[in-house]
């Protein structure tokens, strides 16, 4: 008997409803303040980022606009995702009502596909400026730019809108009650999803910086070689270095998410599947940090944002 009452549930009347973890309140404390860290540093950073490329008109490239339009993603993750997934984690007890939770998942899978919408459009731009340089600023604009991010988002939202009925679950009565979860609906379903906003654009990525590869490994060939000294300027030999190192920075950038994100998918699924959703959503938790290693690339790998960032930080502070 001490034992049973030892367990709280969300619903005391009710013995399927969810256990409440009994934390020991310095762990619970630590747990939450660790989550607000993220939370606070993902928007302070990925803010800095947004900023420094609206304010600075010599950073208005359409290379800087998509790395914008991945930004305001990851600053979506940290603003709303993180915390809101905090909770979840940590209160077992899901108090919010069934819309919230329906936005919650929304907004998660919704910054999900954002984010590789934008990495298809960043190796759609590299690859451009690595394999067909001449013609890259007659193609690339920033007005055909601004079109593609403009029509990434809008599809993402209409069709994260569309399916998101298919995922959301509020009541589990067999196992909980009351608990905001994502539910294993059709196999179809799930399988049909996973193809058009992982396989495809995944697929996409890697074959073109695949091709990225090897057309900046040729180039680097005939640059130190004598023939290619005589052929070309010292301009077109520096811009080709220079849309290399753009590349090789936003390769970075795209292998980073796929380090935080594949692993954390298919542990997610696998845990779902064995009803731990505890688990599940700690992984995922981890795969959303990357919108907090992004800005810290851009940081050590651009010098435009460290400059930029100690001239907005300087400003503000003095003002």
């Amino acid at each position: 008997m001490e034992k049973h009452e030892d367990v709280q549930y969300c619903f005391q009347d009710r013995n399927s409803s969810c256990r409440k973890a009994l934390l020991s309140t310095s762990i619970y404390i630590t747990l939450y303040i660790f989550f607000s860290l993220i939370s606070a540093v993902t928007v302070f950073l990925n803010v800095l980022v947004i900023i420094s490329i609206s304010h600075f008109k010599q950073l208005h490239t359409p290379t800087n606009l998509l790395i914008l339009s991945l930004a305001a993603s990851d600053l979506l993750v940290g603003l709303i995702v993180i915390p809101v997934m905090t909770v979840a984690i940590m209160e077992p007890c899901w108090g919010f009502g069934e819309y919230f939770c329906v936005f919650h998942l929304y907004m998660a899978f919704l910054c999900t596909s954002l984010s590789l919408g934008n990495l298809v459009l960043i190796s759609i731009d590299r690859y451009v400026a690595v394999c067909d340089p001449l013609s890259y600023h007659s193609k690339i604009t920033i007005t055909r730019i601004t079109c593609c991010i403009s029509i990434t988002w809008c599809c993402c939202i209409i069709y994260r809108a569309a399916n998101v009925q298919f995922f959301v679950n509020l009541q589990v009565p067999s196992r909980c009650l009351k608990e905001c979860t994502a539910v294993e609906g059709s196999i179809w379903v799930n399988i049909t999803d996973i193809v058009i906003t992982m396989v495809v654009p995944c697929s996409i990525i890697i074959t073109l910086y695949m091709k990225i590869f090897v057309v900046a490994r040729s180039q680097a060939r005939k640059v130190f070689s004598k023939e290619a000294a005589s052929e070309s300027g010292v301009k077109t030999v520096q811009a080709n270095k220079s849309e290399r190192k753009a590349a090789k920075t936003l390769s970075i950038v795209v292998f980073n998410y796929f380090i935080c994100w594949i692993p954390s998918l298919f542990a997610f699924f696998f845990f779902s599947v064995l009803g731990d959703y505890l688990l599940a959503y700690f992984i995922s938790f981890l795969a959303f940090v990357n919108s907090l290693i992004n800005p810290i690339i851009y940081a050590f790998l651009y010098p435009w944002f460290k400059v930029t960032a100690k001239l907005i930080l300087r400003r503000s502070l003095f003002q």
